[in-house]
């Protein structure tokens, strides 16, 4: 689906912080278009962050998550180099994926 997200790692004092901004539509279901018609539920509801094969963050999202949202999520270890890989699925089954190296 669209646009990549945008991914920032950086590792200070054994510590790793993530920031995650991400391109969705994010549609409750509950607005309506020009013609008065409600605009589907389009939206992320699972979220699952990695460090190699380590889950590092799950998380599970509903309808009330604004549009392109962002996240921020610290963990312990991770060194700079390694890859961090953020995948959602929305509620239609699209999916992404993404990496980024700690720096």
């Amino acid at each position: 689906m669209g646009n990549p997200m945008r991914i920032r790692a950086a590792e200070k004092d054994g510590v790793t912080e993530v920031k995650v901004l991400m391109n969705h539509e994010m549609e409750t279901g509950q607005r309506k278009d020009s013609s008065g018609n409600l605009i589907p539920a389009h939206f992320i509801s699972e979220l699952t962050a990695k460090h190699g094969d380590k889950v590092v963050l799950q998380a599970e999202f509903g309808p009330s998550v604004s549009k392109n949202p962002f996240l921020s999520f610290k963990f312990k270890g991770g060194a700079k180099g390694d890859k961090v890989v953020v995948s959602w699925i929305d509620n239609k089954g699209d999916t992404r994926s993404d990496e980024a190296t700690i720096g």
